[in-house]
């Protein structure tokens, strides 16, 4: 038995178009309310065959380690029936809507790993070729459903989102059905509007809604199938190459206003979707830009428009993305001024999040020559140090050189003497966000006490979510007075009820918080910052085929 949706008007959210209170919109935040569950009768079909998989990393190609087939085992790793599994993230909103629908789900693999430098070609040659197989051995399949990122690098191949939809494409023809989930900090392709029918993007920033975009991705996937979409994709772009501090999409800021209008669009008629785009800076390809995607029930004309109003939106507030920032010692002095504590110091430029390897001590340095006397709290990856805290044990001193060992292009290690205080097989739980109930695991750890600083020292880099690394490390932010942060955007959520202050770091690192002064080699010129204005300049919009499906 199939199971479809009783009316053609209806959105993927279960209320016809129009009907705002479905969805809410305030003034000062965005965000997505579910609604009940789309009304279902029973018809004499087969039920869809729906093949699912995932390869999920954002890349680097500034800085960081290379990501190997080991980075996706310490993170996740599963081929076939283990798939099904998968309960949380993208990959868990979408099982869940197609087990509600009664499909026959194909498992391909899913894959994903803490963001790196690109991954490696071996690497990418094993995913790709396996999802690809199982795919083929699968056919015939009525659809495909794909959780990706749209920031992912591979060595000698390039972008991985353009290279792998046109491959998955290739395999299944064009009477067939491709819906792809993407991150907001995609890099949206031309190759990939023309090799995908549905692209839909996270809406939130710290992000938080990765289980609900994996469900409106396979709703748009059912609602081809049913014949309630005949999908018309347009995505618009515009130069604009920022740092993610200024990104956040809940309350004021520049791109919470282009989100805002992106999903005001979705209460017009014919309009399905809409996603907003805060392209990964951190890339190095050619035609680098965010914007807006639109789509429609059938209307090119329409979707083109849209998108490109999003994009005009997302160039007008250019300047207000980009950051105040600080010296290192400048800040310091600026915090040991305020009155309590904590104080941030974000060092966005070693952002693992970003793909940075974690390694830097600039932050740390600048606490050190200030010689602050308060607790404070420094996190840094140094597999050499760990194990060296381990081997000694705790209650140990001893001397370390710690710092920039896995990527030394951006400074020297600082020599230490401290205290272990604490070790730890690095493994935790994330709670909440995009990885809400997974596994971390940054490896062989150790607090070493250093004066009144507490350094947490892991040997792999792991996402920074909330506070879970130093909490493991039995490290307590609120009796801190300076805590460094990694992270350009997790902080506010991790921090922001209790910080005193927040102060943006200017250190050198793959991840920065602006790109003024970053050197391209494929991302060429005009863009902004570089440029704060282009004569002329006027969006770039990619619209996808229309396709006559199969089943549709």
């Amino acid at each position: 038995m199939l199971l479809v949706k009783a009316s053609r008007r209806q959105s993927r959210h279960g209320a016809p178009r129009g009907d705002t209170n479905q969805r809410t919109r305030g003034l000062d935040t965005y965000r997505s309310v579910l609604a009940p569950p789309v009304p279902l009768i029973y018809a004499d079909f087969m039920p869809n065959r729906i093949a699912l998989g995932s390869i999920f990393i954002e890349c680097n190609h500034f800085g960081g380690a290379p990501a190997d087939l080991e980075a996706f085992r310490r993170s996740e790793l599963f081929y076939g029936p283990n798939v099904l599994e998968r309960t949380g993230g993208t990959v868990g909103g979408m099982l869940r809507v197609l087990g509600e629908r009664e499909t026959a789900i194909r498992p391909l693999i899913v894959a994903s790993a803490c963001p790196s430098a690109p991954v490696t070609a071996a690497c990418y040659e094993h995913l790709k070729s396996e999802l690809l197989s199982r795919l083929k051995t699968e056919l015939p399949v009525d659809g495909v459903l794909l959780a990706l990122h749209g920031a992912a690098a591979v060595y000698e191949t390039g972008h991985l989102e353009s290279d792998l939809l046109p491959a998955v494409r290739a395999v299944v023809g064009e009477a067939i059905p491709v819906v792809a989930s993407l991150d907001l900090h995609a890099h949206v392709t031309e190759a990939m509007i023309q090799a995908a029918d549905a692209l839909v993007a996270w809406e939130t920033y710290p992000h938080r809604d990765a289980f609900q975009t994996g469900e409106r991705a396979a709703w748009a996937l059912c609602d081809i199938l049913s014949g309630t979409l005949r999908p018309a994709m347009a995505m618009a772009t515009v130069p604009i190459v920022t740092g993610a501090i200024n990104g956040q999409t809940e309350g004021p800021g520049p791109f919470a206003e282009v989100m805002r209008l992106a999903k005001s669009f979705e209460q017009r008629r014919g309009v399905y979707s809409t996603s907003a785009f805060h392209v990964h800076p951190n890339l190095d390809f050619p035609e680098m830009g965010g914007g807006g995607l639109v789509i429609t029930d059938g209307d090119d004309n329409l979707a083109r428009s849209l998108a490109g109003e999003i994009a005009h939106l997302y160039w007008k507030k250019r300047f207000d993305l980009e950051p105040v920032v600080y010296s290192p010692a400048d800040a310091v002095q600026r915090g040991l001024a305020v009155k309590g504590g904590p104080v941030l110091l974000v060092e966005t430029a070693d952002c693992c999040g970003g793909g940075a390897a974690g390694d830097s001590v600039a932050a740390l340095k600048a606490l050190l020559s200030a010689e602050v006397r308060e607790p404070s709290l420094v996190p840094v990856v140094d597999p050499a140090a760990a194990r060296a805290c381990h081997a000694a044990g705790v209650g140990s001193e001893l001397s370390l050189s710690l710092g920039h060992h896995v990527d030394s292009q951006w400074g020297t290690p600082q020599t230490v003497q401290g205290v272990v205080r604490r070790l730890s097989d690095g493994r935790f739980t994330y709670t909440g966000g995009i990885w809400d109930k997974q596994a971390g695991n940054m490896g062989p750890a150790a607090c070493l006490q250093v004066g009144s600083m507490q350094i947490c020292i892991a040997t792999h880099p792991t996402y920074d979510w909330c506070r879970e690394q130093y909490e493991l490390m039995g490290m307590d932010p609120r009796t801190a007075k300076f805590v460094v942060v990694k992270n350009p955007m997790n902080y506010r959520m991790a921090y922001g009820d209790f910080a005193k202050a927040i102060f943006v770091l200017d250190t050198p690192g793959p991840t920065p918080p602006t790109l003024r002064h970053v050197e391209f080699h494929r991302l060429r010129r005009p863009f902004f910052p570089r440029d704060a204005e282009i004569p002329g300049m006027q969006p770039r919009i990619y619209a996808g085929p229309r396709r006559t499906f199969a089943g549709g």
